[in-house]
C-alpha cells in the first residue's frame, strides 16, 4: 500500500472521530450536511488541482510560463465568478438553489476533464530536419527521449551551460551531439480534442464554483445567531471538512493520475463532486430553512416567454460557459476583467458605506476590507502550491517513493491534525477573553507563510548531486503554511460573516473570494518567473531549475514576513473597529444546546444552564 495512503487512514481515524463528536454534540445538524457536501466539492477541486500543472506541461505540452499563466487564469476566474453567484443568490435564487445549480455544473466539468484525447506532440527542428520527442509516463515518473535515426537518446544541458547535449549520439550522425542555444527550435502539434475538452471543462468548473462557493459558506454562517460563541469553532470544523476532501483528493487523484492515466485522476474528482451534490440535496431538511429565496414569488415570475426568472438564470448560466471558455485562454483579458471587478466592487462598497451604513456598520465593514487585503497577500504566497511548488517537488525534491502530486496532501493532512486543536484553542481563548483580534491573527499568519518559503531557501545547501532537496524541507514549508492558514483562513470566513451588514453578506463573501482571485492571478504570474526550459515536459537543466525556484521563494518569503509585521503593528490601531462583534454579550444569545442521549436531544431549562455555569 502507498505510504501516504496508509498514513492518511491513520490520521483520518485519529482526528476524524473527535471532529464528528464535536459536530454531533455541539453544533446544528445542518453543519454536518454542509461539512460533507463541501468536503466532496473540495475533493473534486483539489483532485484536479494536484495534477493540473503536470497535465498542462506534459500532456498539452505548454511551456512552464504558458502553463503557469494558464493555471492563473483558470484559478483566478474560479474565484472571480462568485461575485456574480453571490449577487444572484442574495437577490433572487437564495443560497441553497445556487449551491445545487453550481454543483451540477461542477459534475459536468470534472467529468469532461476525463476526456484527455491523444495528447500534444513535439518535435525538435535542426537545420531544417525534424526529430520527434518521445515521452512515457506522467509527473516525476515521466521519461523523455529524442528520436534520432529510429533510436531514442537521453538529453540534458550542454557542458558549457548553454544549449542541449544529446547523450550517446555518435559523431557523424544527422545532427551534432551538442546543439548550441538558438540553433534549434521546438514545434508543438496540439491535440484539438484534448485542448477543446480541457477548455470546456474548466469553463464549466469556473461557472459552477461561481454559484456554489460563496453561498455554501454563507449557509454555514446562517446556522448561527450573531454572537454565538460556537461560530468560530463551527467554521474551523467546516474547514476541517474542506481539508479532509482536499487531503484524500491529493492522495488518490494524484496516485491514479500517475499510475493509471490522466483520465482516471480527473474522473475520480468528478465522482467526488457527484457525491457532494447527492449529500447536499438529501440533507435539505437539516438546513433549518436557511438559504431559501428571499422573494419566491419574484423568482417564479415569467420574464422571457415561458421562462420564469429562476430558469432564465439557469439558462444564462449554461450559455455563459461559452464566453468563459474563450476568456480562460486569454490571460491578458482575464487581468482586465479582474481589474474591472476590483474597481466595481470597491465602488459599490464605497457607496454602501456612505449611503447605507451607520458608524458602527461602516467601521466593521472597513475592518472586513482590511482583512480581505491581508487575504490577497497571504493567498498569493500560499497558492504557489499548485504551480511553482508542485513543479519544484517533481523536479528538485527527493520524493522518497511518493508522487509529486501527493505532496499537495501535506497541507491538508496537517490541517486534519491541527484544525481540531485550533478550534479548541480559539474557543478556550474566547472564554478567557484573550482571543487575539483578527488583524493580529492575519499578521501572524502572514509571518508563517513567509517563513515557510525561507525554510527551503535556507536549506539550499542540502541539495544532492542531482539537485534534489530533502523531502523534510518541503514538509516543513507546508507545515508553516498550514499553521499560517489556520490563523487566517477559517477565522477570515467567520469574520466576514460577522462584520458584514446582513443585506450584503453573500456579496462580501464573494469579495472575500475575489481576494483569492487576485492572488491566483498574481500568483500565476509569479510562478511563471520560476519556470525553466523543458523538452517534452521534462526539464533540461535541473540545476538552473533549482536556482530559479529558490530565487523566487526567497522573494516571496521576505515579502510575507515583512507584511506580516506590518499587520501585527496595524492590529493595535484597527481592533476597535469591530465594536465588540466577537463579544457574545453584544448579541441576542441562541437557545441552550441540549445534550444528545440515545439519539434524541433532551430538554434543558435556562435555570439549569445558569446553575451549570456557576458550578
Amino acid at each position: 500500500m502507498n505510504i501516504v495512503v496508509l498514513i492518511g487512514i491513520v490520521i483520518t481515524l485519529v482526528t476524524g472521530i473527535p471532529v464528528l463528536l464535536q459536530l454531533l454534540r455541539n453544533h446544528p445538524r445542518g453543519l454536518i450536511i454542509l461539512f460533507f457536501a463541501e468536503m466532496w466539492e473540495r475533493f473534486s477541486y483539489y483532485g484536479m488541482r494536484g495534477i493540473l500543472i503536470f497535465y498542462l506541461t506534459q500532456h498539452l505540452l505548454f511551456s512552464d510560463e504558458t502553463a503557469n499563466l494558464q493555471y492563473g487564469s483558470y484559478t483566478s476566474l474560479v474565484y472571480l465568478l462568485p461575485l456574480v453567484g453571490g449577487l444572484l443568490a442574495d437577490r433572487w435564487l437564495g443560497t441553497r438553489k445556487a449551491v445545487a445549480f453550481g454543483a451540477l455544473l461542477l459534475v459536468a466539468g470534472h467529468l469532461t476533464m476525463a476526456v484527455e484525447g491523444t495528447g500534444s506532440r513535439q518535435q525538435l527542428v535542426y537545420a531544417g530536419q525534424s526529430y520527434p520527442v518521445a515521452a512515457e509516463g506522467r509527473m516525476e515518473a515521466r521519461e523523455v527521449r529524442l528520436m534520432v535515426g529510429g533510436q531514442a537518446y537521453e538529453f540534458g544541458p550542454a557542458a558549457n551551460g548553454g544549449g542541449l547535449e544529446i547523450k550517446g549520439l555518435a559523431p557523424g550522425g544527422p545532427l551534432p551531439s551538442v546543439l548550441p542555444e538558438g540553433s534549434y527550435t521546438l514545434q508543438t502539434q496540439a491535440d484539438p480534442l484534448g485542448q477543446g475538452a480541457f477548455f470546456l471543462a474548466v469553463a464549466l468548473i469556473i461557472m459552477g464554483v461561481g454559484f456554489l462557493k460563496p453561498n455554501i459558506s454563507t449557509i454555514v454562517g446562517q446556522l448561527y445567531q450573531q454572537g454565538d460563541p460556537r461560530r468560530d469553532s463551527g467554521f474551523t470544523l467546516y474547514y476541517y471538512g474542506i481539508n479532509l476532501g482536499a487531503f484524500w483528493a491529493s492522495v488518490l487523484c494524484g496516485l491514479l493520475g500517475q499510475t493509471v492515466g490522466w483520465w482516471a485522476g480527473f474522473g475520480l474528482a468528478g465522482v467526488g463532486m457527484l457525491a457532494g451534490f447527492v449529500v447536499f440535496v438529501l440533507g435539505k431538511k437539516h438546513l433549518q430553512g436557511k438559504g431559501e429565496p428571499p422573494n419566491p414569488e419574484a423568482l417564479k415570475q415569467k420574464v422571457v416567454g415561458p421562462l420564469n426568472r429562476e430558469w432564465l438564470i439557469y439558462v444564462l448560466g449554461v450559455l455563459g460557459v461559452l464566453p468563459i471558455m474563450f476568456l480562460v485562454q486569454r490571460n491578458d483579458l482575464v487581468g482586465i476583467g479582474l481589474m474591472a471587478s476590483i474597481v466595481l466592487s470597491l465602488g459599490f462598497i464605497g457607496w454602501f458605506l456612505v449611503a447605507k451604513c451607520n458608524k458602527i456598520e461602516r467601521e466593521r465593514m472597513m475592518l472586513a476590507m482590511v482583512l480581505i487585503f491581508g487575504a490577497v497577500v497571504f493567498f498569493t504566497l500560499f497558492e504557489q502550491a499548485g504551480t511553482s511548488l508542485n513543479l519544484f517537488a517533481a523536479r528538485n525534491v527527493d520524493l522518497m517513493g511518493i508522487t509529486a502530486a501527493q505532496t499537495q496532501s501535506f497541507n491538508a493532512g496537517f490541517i486534519l491534525i491541527f484544525a481540531p486543536i485550533f478550534a479548541a484553542m480559539w474557543a478556550w481563548l474566547a472564554q478567557k477573553g484573550r482571543d487575539p483580534n483578527p488583524t493580529l491573527k492575519f499578521g501572524l499568519g502572514l509571518v508563517q507563510v513567509g517563513l515557510g518559503f525561507m525554510v527551503v531557501v535556507w536549506g539550499a545547501g542540502m541539495a544532492d548531486d542531482q539537485y534534489r532537496m530533502p523531502l523534510i524541507l518541503l514538509g516543513l514549508l507546508y507545515l508553516f503554511h498550514t499553521t499560517g492558514e489556520l490563523f487566517l483562513s477559517p477565522v477570515g470566513l467567520s469574520e466576514i460573516t460577522k462584520l458584514s451588514v446582513a443585506s450584503v453578506v453573500s456579496f462580501m463573501m464573494a469579495v472575500w473570494f475575489l481576494s483569492s482571485s487576485i492572488a491566483q492571478y498574481v500568483g500565476g504570474w509569479i510562478a511563471s518567473l520560476a519556470g525553466t526550459h523543458t523538452v517534452g515536459g521534462q526539464v533540461t537543466d535541473p540545476a538552473l531549475a533549482l536556482r530559479t525556484s529558490l530565487e523566487v521563494f526567497n522573494m516571496l518569503g521576505l515579502w510575507g514576513m515583512g507584511l506580516g509585521v506590518v499587520f501585527i503593528a496595524l492590529s493595535f490601531f484597527v481592533k476597535r473597529w469591530a465594536h465588540g462583534v466577537n463579544d457574545p454579550d453584544n448579541h441576542e444569545q441562541p437557545e441552550p444546546i441540549a445534550p444528545v442521549l440515545d439519539g434524541e436531544r433532551q430538554a434543558v431549562s435556562p435555570a439549569a444552564v445558569r446553575a451549570d455555569k456557576k458550578a
